[in-house]
């Protein structure tokens, strides 16, 4: 059975003036729509979409959508509480009575003006050859809407499209955000493994060598932090407008900067033929105790982004990837495997206290998560092959 992983493409599209306000009137008039919904859910606790259909489809209608535009919306706005409700039940809201939950739970979900509508193949068609679009709008159908991307996204988009599409509207931009589900290779037999120890002063280190430096990306993380922080205390509009750009302008430079040393990460074991091993994170924003000055470095960083990225780089490439415990490693020589947290001397230096080996840090962690890697790899493998009669 050949197995596929889900990314997203996204093109830029480049419509006329005319298109551009009949894309620009369908976002606002589709997302109002949806607040409607929304607020009819809320008052009603509408716990399924089938229900929701039936109290808010004929309304949806008689304003103009289309069939499918308006079980898009009513869609929308069900997944928007279902999210919400797991988000509660997680307790990523905060505690039951925190100002945050309350505040959550006392009114409806409310959608922007420019929020993303999903388009199937029913009110979205491509034309790649002539890279153009063909898009249901609330003025009708518009036809050769012209849409600009990369030779490699173009061609993802051709074999690989499937699925709904999103339309939307950022800084007066029009963009697409297409599902395309990949194949994945199939894993080869590591020759080796490599270990990933993430962190914060340095974002990856690797243990052939390799070392994502942190320096510059926390320095422009603490300057942004610094404008911001200048902004908030101006509370005006222009001041909110350009907090929002300065936000989006500082995920995209992680996501840029996070996809890089992901690529080089998987690229690297790709050429080496060797496997990936990274440590199990989830939830070490709950396990780590930090002072109050670093708690902000800490639940800003991307940890969850970064190993994301290098996961579904190393399936699109076949390269087999495994996850160890993280416990310990930092504090673990990986010569001797001698355990003494006073092993680590501060950030960037581990001197073993049994034999004296002197290594740096980071280098010391991600041999150790190799090496856990490797017996991971191995007990897996020895657990597929069927035992002789």
């Amino acid at each position: 059975m050949v197995t596929s992983v889900k990314i997203v493409t996204q093109v830029k599209l480049l419509p006329e003036a005319g298109q551009a306000a009949a894309l620009r009137s369908t976002l606002r008039t589709v997302n109002e729509l949806a607040n409607w919904v929304a607020d009819v859910a809320f008052a009603h606790d509408v716990p399924r979409e089938y229900e929701l259909r039936k109290h808010t489809y004929a309304h949806l209608k008689a304003q103009g959508l289309g069939a499918q535009a308006a079980q898009h919306v009513i869609k929308k706005v069900r997944d928007a509480y279902t999210t919400l409700h797991a988000n509660l039940l997680g307790g990523n809201l905060g505690k039951p009575g925190s100002k945050r939950r309350i505040k959550a739970e006392s009114k409806p979900i409310a959608f922007r003006p420019q929020a993303a509508q999903p388009y199937d193949d029913r009110c979205l068609s491509w034309q790649y050859d002539q890279q153009t679009v063909s898009i249901w709008t609330t003025a009708g159908r518009i036809k050769n809407v012209r849409f600009a991307c990369s030779a490699g996204a173009l061609k993802t988009l051709q074999q690989y499209r499937k699925g709904e599409s999103d339309l939307i509207e950022r800084d007066g931009i029009f963009y697409l955000v297409a599902v395309c589900e990949v194949p994945e290779a199939v894993p080869y037999e590591p020759d080796g493994i490599i270990g990933v120890d993430l962190g914060i002063v340095n974002i990856a280190t690797t243990s052939t060598g390799y070392q994502a430096a942190g320096r510059r990306l926390n320095r422009y993380r603490k300057r942004q932090l610094a404008l911001r922080s200048k902004l908030q205390k101006k509370r005006t509009r222009s001041a909110e407008r350009r907090l929002k750009e300065r936000r989006s302008r500082e995920a995209r430079h992680v996501k840029n900067t996070n996809h890089v040393i992901a690529k080089t990460i998987v690229t690297e074991a790709e050429r080496t033929s060797a496997g990936i091993a990274l440590e199990e994170l989830k939830g070490i924003r709950q396990r780590v105790r930090l002072r109050k000055p670093q708690r902000v470095t800490l639940h800003s960083w991307a940890f969850a982004q970064l190993a994301d990225f290098i996961v579904y780089k190393a399936r699109r490439a076949g390269v087999p990837l495994v996850y160890v415990d993280p416990a310990y490693t930092s504090q673990m020589c990986c010569e001797c495997g001698h355990t003494d947290k006073r092993n680590r001397v501060d950030q960037g230096l581990f001197i073993c206290r049994n034999r004296g080996v002197v290594a740096h840090a980071d280098r010391n962690a991600s041999h150790n998560i190799a090496a856990r890697g490797a017996v991971v790899w191995t007990a897996g493998r020895e657990s597929r092959v069927p035992a002789t009669p």
